[in-house]
């Protein structure tokens, strides 16, 4: 972690255990074709913003003990558990429930209010037999973990819920919900939307909507693909495709807590050129993840015609000789970049305003090179139709440092603001799922950057002059701040605030300039 004060240890992130959830794909007949009912997901939430995504939910306590408790219903299933939690989460999030005679029908608005203030009340509804399972059909038709980058991980089972013609009407619940818009699609419109850019989905969804396509194309409708794939569900590895062009594999690497991997970005179509960006395999299980994309992308009879590295830090430079030995290609990064490595005659600077197009099955796709050194010195942001390659300016998961060694708060603040104005559709970072709402993140860590910047000079003029009693004020609202890192990251304030005219410093004693 090249970020880190000298000398400063950090303890390694444990991943997440996956939690078993289950997630409902509703579908209805229509003369153009099956549809299935997807959810645009509030911008507020922690785990998958604005994105497109199936309802559901992870299984509760209600949902273990109704299993427990009521060992004939749903007698024939080995999944019962999980199915107690589809039911309950589609009176939930949708305000559907079996009819008893093999349909669905609409729930009484007070009862939807009852399970939605207490689970537990779902249960007893069940046992009153308000609610039923009776005649209610639904077959998995594949399942996904969530990739181990995020602190909240799910084993996720797909159920198709047939609703026939005309379906079902979903409705919004009392109070808060997790989605602010319903819709159907079919298969192909839903990846076709994607694939323009138009909407975001979470890479689960996208590689099941492709199986779903695919079946549906070999099986004629979507009812007979989804009985063949819950015949033979999909299994091995699943692609990871965060945009159009844009792939991810996890490399296991010692980041900055809560992060335990970070992403290596494979650009470019199957097909075509390919680009790998910050391939950081260090280990004997980065290596085998980064070998097996490597042949994935040769079997799909792909070109890669650069490595990529975004800036120099350790969590995103790997083994280059151990990798040399997976594939072999020529290194783009900037002179700072370039010079934490063995040189080669092979390498490309890359610099601001640079720009590479990488040929594939569609055509040509352009990527542009923007310089935001904040963080590091020479790091730089990819910039594409599909989103932005963003490195280590932001993260959905924990937070980001701008060393005061190496680092540059102001400069920090303004690639912030500059990567906003570009108004990505979505940023691709160095650590942490994609984030599908890049003007909403960037806003906050402006803000609170700025929000630190301004309380650290304000603790200054208030004529504090030691950092360690600058940094106690300007992180009281922070007390599970480490010290070492709050200490440093002050630093890095002071040392801009010294840059611009609005402090000085005298030995360790730092004091306001009066400008007035």
């Amino acid at each position: 972690m090249g970020e880190l004060p000298e000398g400063m240890e950090m303890p390694k992130s444990e991943r997440a255990a996956p939690r078993p959830s289950a997630s409902v794909i509703l579908s209805r007949e229509r003369d153009s074709g099956h549809e299935i009912l997807l959810g645009h997901r509030v911008s507020e939430l922690p785990a998958f913003p604005d994105v497109w995504s199936f309802p559901g939910g992870a299984i509760s306590r209600v949902d273990r003990a109704v299993a427990e408790s009521h060992p004939e219903w749903l007698l024939d299933r080995d999944d019962r558990v999980s199915v107690f939690a589809l039911l309950r989460e589609m009176v939930e999030e949708l305000g559907v429930v079996p009819d008893g005679e093999g349909g669905l029908t609409d729930v009484d608005e007070d009862i939807r209010a009852e399970v939605c203030a207490d689970k537990a009340n779902w249960r007893h509804l069940m046992e009153s037999g308000v609610l039923t399972c009776r005649g209610f059909h639904c077959e998995v038709i594949t399942d996904r973990t969530t990739p181990p980058q995020a602190p909240v991980r799910f084993h996720n089972l797909f159920f198709h819920v047939p609703t026939g013609n005309p379906g079902v009407t979903p409705t919004f619940p009392p109070g808060r919900s997790e989605f602010d818009e319903f819709r159907w699609w079919r298969p192909i419109d839903l990846i076709s939307s994607w694939e323009a850019n138009e909407i975001r989905l979470p890479p689960p969804i996208v590689t099941l909507a492709r199986d779903l396509v695919e079946a549906i194309e070999n099986e004629g409708d979507l009812q007979s693909a989804c009985d063949a794939l819950a015949a033979n569900p999909p299994t091995g590895k699943h692609r990871f495709e965060y945009g159009p062009g844009v792939e991810c594999i996890l490399v296991p690497t010692d980041t900055l807590p809560p992060a335990t991997h970070t992403n290596c970005f494979i650009l470019g179509e199957r097909g075509g050129e390919r680009v790998i960006v910050d391939p950081a395999a260090k280990d004997e299980e980065g290596f085998e993840e980064l070998a097996f994309k490597i042949q994935e992308i040769y079997d799909d009879d792909s070109s890669i015609i650069a490595t990529i590295f975004t800036h120099r830090h350790p969590d995103h430079i790997g083994d280059l000789q151990r990798i040399s030995e997976i594939y072999q290609a020529p290194i783009w990064a900037s002179s700072e970049t370039l010079e934490a490595m063995t040189p080669s005659d092979s390498d490309r600077v890359l610099k601001e305003g640079d720009s590479f197009i990488l040929d594939g099955p569609s055509g040509g796709i352009s990527w542009d090179i923007i310089e935001s050194p904040g963080h590091c010195p020479g790091q730089i942001c990819l910039v594409g139709d599909s989103g932005i390659v963003s490195a280590d300016n932001c993260t959905l998961v924990g937070t980001i440092l701008v060393p005061s060694g190496e680092g540059d708060m102001g400069a920090y603040i303004s690639g912030l603001e500059r990567i906003r104005s570009l108004n990505p559709k979505v940023l691709f970072p160095g650590h942490g799922p994609l984030i599908a709402n890049p003007k909403r993140l960037l806003t906050q860590y402006i803000e609170h950057r700025k929000t630190r910047h301004e309380r650290v000079l304000n603790a200054v003029r208030e004529g504090n002059s030691e950092l360690l009693s600058i940094t106690k004020i300007v992180y009281a609202d922070t007390p599970d701040a480490h010290p070492i890192l709050a200490q440093d990251q002050v630093l890095s304030h002071l040392k801009e605030l010294i840059r611009s005219g609005q402090v000085e410093v005298h030995g360790n004693s730092y004091h306001s300039i009066d400008i007035g």
